[in-house]
């Protein structure tokens, strides 16, 4: 924003200046008031912007919770409203990136079941976790954290970020802890099958086709990557999306002996 008004008092001085010059002069005025035209655009189009996205988030902040509201009981633990506010914000977000509005009354509704659903199997699949007896060291913690720490450039960035989303460093580490736990879980008891190349091949074909259909008189296969090019990324993909598929397979086993008691 600053930048925007200082390239819009620029272009008033010179208009300014010019105004008493030369018929030459008169020109350059003549492209200064252009410029400082478009300049108002910008300033406008940005304020906008910024205009529907703060509507934007107040609609958002409503769909939030008591963060101290028990949301749900699993297996006898709570789950809080504070957790539940941070995962509804990656479900909102989701929504977002596929240009839907979380906003709307059917989506609102989906928003909330798939935020407790999340919720509820990550608090299963944790639990299970730990009844396996995977554990975080101290020192893998304080290696977590200090990754996490590299993320800033200084402490104060660090901090300020931690109090932004309502964290002490203490929870911080448990949330990390956490994390810890359930990658060795999923990493080394959630099993999924091999990628094939059939596979691979199959999802290409079918990126290709979707390409060449929204294409304006279609897309020729030349005009694609060729399938040597992103293998690695497919391959990533699919094997991402297996694992998802296992996890969400593991959890409805985990719900059947559960005692989940949802209280939103």
């Amino acid at each position: 924003m600053k930048k925007l008004m200082y390239t819009l008092l620029i272009g008033v001085i010179a208009a300014a200046l010019t105004a008493c010059g030369s018929n030459d002069d008169a020109k350059q005025s003549k492209s200064d008031d252009q410029k400082t035209a478009q300049t108002e655009k910008q300033k406008e189009a940005q304020e906008k912007q910024e205009k529907q996205a703060k509507e934007m988030q107040k609609k958002l902040d409503k769909q939030k919770v008591d963060e101290k509201k028990t949301v749900a009981v699993v297996n006898g633990k709570k789950v809080s409203g504070e957790e539940y506010n941070a995962a509804l914000a990656t479900s909102q977000n989701q929504y977002q990136q596929m240009g839907q509005d979380p906003t709307s009354k059917e989506a609102a509704k989906q928003v909330k079941q798939q935020t407790i659903d999340n919720l509820v199997g990550q608090t299963l699949l944790l639990q299970e976790a730990e009844n396996k007896g995977y554990k975080a060291t101290d020192e893998e913690v304080n290696k977590k954290l200090k990754e996490t720490k590299k993320q800033f450039k200084t402490d104060k960035q660090f901090k300020a970020a931690l109090k932004d989303a309502g964290l002490t460093q203490s929870q911080l580490k448990s949330e990390l802890a956490d994390s810890i736990k359930y990658q060795q879980y999923v990493d080394k008891d959630i099993q999924t099958p091999e990628v094939t190349d059939k596979e691979i091949q199959d999802y290409y074909d079918q990126f290709a086709k979707q390409s060449q259909s929204q294409a304006s008189g279609g897309k020729d296969q030349s005009q694609m990557p060729k399938l040597e090019d992103v293998k690695p990324q497919i391959k990533q993909q699919l094997e991402q999306q297996k694992k998802q598929e296992a996890l969400e397979k593991k959890v409805e086993e985990l719900k059947k002996n559960a005692k989940v008691e949802v209280k939103l």
